[in-house]
């Protein structure tokens, strides 16, 4: 019996394998999340700065290329100690292990790595064996995979930054599509109308928001975001999507408020309400949906 065939065969150990490469790649959202917004922001500042030499103003723009020192994406320079730039080594970047056996510590300096990390390696691996369980050894247990690392690595950039990247949400959308051509998770038509829902709905929301009040109450990146859920899941999802992620961010919201004195004016991400209820939809959605039909 071939590796494959096991896999097929024996759920428990699809599971594990995922549950491994989960933790593996959680290991390298752990990159993208600290390295994209800066990636972007670099990108801003050489834009930034090509317009300021064609204006004759070279010195501001010489400022701002001054940070620019450099090869720096996904892969180069090696990850090091934001601390002491103390080179990480490999058997110091094993998913969760590495943490525990440092203590939670800097090798080099003693500094404190961020919890950050082996909970994003954790999440991935227990949302990546889910995955291997639930769907079996199929395309759509690929595709959801990468929609549910995808929306892990959304979610800790919106915290940190307040942003929800074009370079995750663009191509998540139309990836999503890609998928639905031979009904992955949803009819391709349900996918595109999907798509330009999730944009529109929440489009609406933020002019009529912003016209009555006339402050912003969302970004585009949350747009963006919700039409990548609709492309992937369809348009029958979009309602469970919304109204859980409202849901749950009025309540956080509210929390946050009363007990943490968290300013009324401060802004809250949004996308991780929708990534989590995205993530339910992918799951359960079929379920509630039933639920909620049979009960009116």
């Amino acid at each position: 019996m071939s590796f494959v065939e096991i896999l097929q065969n024996q759920p428990v150990m699809l599971a594990a394998v995922c549950g491994l490469v989960g933790l593996i790649v959680g290991s390298f959202l752990n990159v993208v999340i600290h390295r994209l917004p800066k990636m972007l922001e670099r990108g801003w500042d050489s834009q930034a700065a090509e317009l300021l030499e064609q204006k004759n103003l070279p010195e501001v723009a010489k400022k701002l290329r001054a940070g620019d020192a450099g090869r720096y994406n996904l892969i180069t320079p090696a990850s090091t100690c934001p601390h002491c730039s103390h080179k990480i080594r490999a058997y110091e970047n094993i998913p969760i292990v590495s943490y525990v056996f440092l203590r939670g510590r800097c090798s080099s300096c003693k500094a404190p790595i961020s919890l950050r990390y082996p909970i994003v390696e954790a999440i991935s691996g227990v949302l990546s064996g889910y995955i291997g369980w639930r769907f079996g050894l199929t395309l759509e247990m690929g595709g959801a995979l990468i929609f549910a690392w995808s929306l892990i690595a959304l979610t800790a950039i919106d915290i940190d930054t307040q942003l929800l990247p074009d370079d995750i949400t663009l191509p998540l959308i139309w990836l999503g599509l890609l998928v639905n051509l031979n009904n992955g998770f949803t009819p391709l038509s349900s996918g595109v109308i999907g798509a330009i829902a999730g944009y529109l709905s929440l489009w609406a929301v933020y002019w009529l928001f912003k016209l009555t009040t006339g402050k912003e109450g969302m970004g585009y990146g949350d747009f963006k975001l919700l039409s990548a859920v609709g492309a992937w899941l369809g348009w029958k999802m979009l309602p469970i999507v919304i109204l859980l992620s409202s849901l749950v961010g009025a309540i956080v919201g509210i929390a946050l408020i009363v007990f943490t004195r968290h300013g009324r004016d401060t802004p809250i991400p949004f996308g991780p309400y929708l990534a989590a209820a995205g993530l339910i939809a992918l799951f359960w959605g079929e379920t509630i949906n039933r639920t909620y039909l049979q009960l009116f």
